[in-house]
């Protein structure tokens, strides 16, 4: 998940798999989807829009009663 230009798909699919190895939590997957998916200057292929798109809410809850992800 590097802070320079914007990611193509395989740092997108990167970070997926850092987030399911641990090395990085949900919480900052998401913020490090949702500065992307914001940025309405850029443009993006289909997938990595979706891949994206699934980051960007990866910390949310399964529902109301649910705890939050680890």
């Amino acid at each position: 998940m590097s802070g320079g230009g914007q990611p193509d798909l395989d740092e997108i699919e990167a970070c997926f798999a850092a987030v399911v190895e641990g090395r990085v939590s949900r919480d900052a997957a998401d913020r490090w989807a949702e500065r992307w998916v914001v940025d309405d200057t850029l443009e993006w292929d289909e997938l990595s829009w979706w891949a994206l798109g699934l980051l960007y809410g990866i910390d949310l809850r399964v529902g109301p009663e649910e705890p939050l992800p680890a």
